[in-house]
């Protein structure tokens, strides 16, 4: 799962990939239509697709001469779960630290007239 999870999070380090991904939230896309916003060539767009296909984010299949990627979110859920309990762990500990914090007295500081 730690593979899975790297590459999950590299392919979503590069904002043209998550503009991609969240573009074929709304359903199938050819890899020309994921290309078009980002003013790039179908070449350029392939190599995202690629990136996000070996992350096991996007499923590629061929319709006639078309190329047509479709979102796959298992990883996702896998990154979410992952960072989920990292919340949890430093919510604990925040929380726990703000406690302490309001626990201790307040001292306040001496103004120059009480020196």
């Amino acid at each position: 799962m730690v593979e899975r999870l790297d590459a999950t999070f590299a392919a979503l380090s590069d904002p043209t990939r998550r503009a991609m991904l969240a573009s074929m939230a709304g359903g199938e896309r050819s890899i020309g239509e994921l290309a078009a916003p980002h003013a790039m060539s179908f070449a350029g767009a392939a190599k995202h697709v690629k990136a996000l296909e070996r992350a096991g984010l996007v499923e590629r299949r061929k319709a006639g001469r078309t190329q047509l990627c479709r979102l796959r979110a298992e990883p996702l859920r896998e990154a979410q779960a992952w960072l989920r309990q990292w919340e949890q762990f430093w919510t604990v500990r925040l929380d726990a630290l703000e406690a302490f914090i309001a626990a201790v007295p307040q001292v306040s500081p001496e103004t120059p007239e009480e020196r």
